[in-house]
């Protein structure tokens, strides 16, 4: 199985297959996806909840296992912050999965309010992650750090990405994910700021993958939309 990092070493924008449960992330495999990423979302619905690490970390842990159980190729995992707001837990969480056989996780900078976290205290987070990781023998561990700026702010949304993300870039972060962010201008702003493997999510108005893997995007991702619209669909057939 490939890492994550050789999975980006092909120079082509991976498209990750957002699964909830094993049966979809079996299905997404056999229709040609090479990675796949929990849609925290989807799985909180999946099991009768919202989002927002409302679903204590062990239910979500059966999840992945039964996930790992069926596919054969790489799953990152949704932890939101981390099912934690302590630095240790969050660490200990973490490395929960990657002795689980997983191979990379989007940790991000925000609280479950979508309040964003000094840039400075998630910064010394993924340093430590980065740290324990590599001395627990899972230097392929994947960290995908995802920065809130687009959900949070009104205001400098741009500069203040730029911020984080090369601080993330310094601190051990092995890719960057900026849900929300769908101008090119300030896709390619960031792209030159930064030489990790940057994440954009499918928007109504962002959908073009060959023009983003032109632009430089290497990961494009779907989040919720395919668990949304299964549950419409049951919607539909239940009237």
């Amino acid at each position: 199985m490939k890492t994550i990092n050789e999975l980006h070493k092909d120079n082509k924008c991976i498209v990750v297959g957002n699964a909830w449960d094993p049966m979809s992330a079996l299905i997404m495999e056999q229709q040609g996806f090479n990675l796949i990423g929990t849609t925290s979302w989807g799985v909180a619905n999946s099991l009768g909840y919202q989002d927002g690490e409302i679903i204590s970390f062990d239910e979500y842990l059966k999840v992945i296992k039964n996930i790992l159980s069926v596919i054969s190729i790489p799953l990152s995992v949704d932890v939101e912050s981390g099912f934690s707001i302590n630095k240790e837990e969050i660490i200990d969480n973490v490395l929960t999965l990657a002795k689980l056989g997983c191979s990379g996780v989007n940790l991000e900078d925000s609280t479950k309010e979508y309040q964003l976290k000094p840039k400075q205290e998630f910064s010394e987070l993924l340093k430590d992650l980065r740290s324990i990781l590599d001395n627990a023998n899972f230097q392929d561990f994947f960290i995908n750090a995802r920065t809130d700026t687009y959900i949070a702010l009104q205001e400098r949304q741009l500069e203040e990405t730029l911020e984080r993300a090369a601080l993330y870039e310094k601190s051990g972060a092995n890719g960057i994910f900026v849900p929300l962010m769908s101008d090119k201008n300030d896709i390619k702003s960031l792209l030159s700021r930064i030489t990790l493997p940057l994440n954009i999510m499918s928007l109504p108005n962002i959908t073009d993958i060959e023009e983003l893997k032109e632009i430089g995007v290497r990961k494009y991702s779907f989040g919720n939309a395919m668990s949304d619209a299964i549950i419409s669909t049951i919607e539909i057939f239940s009237k």
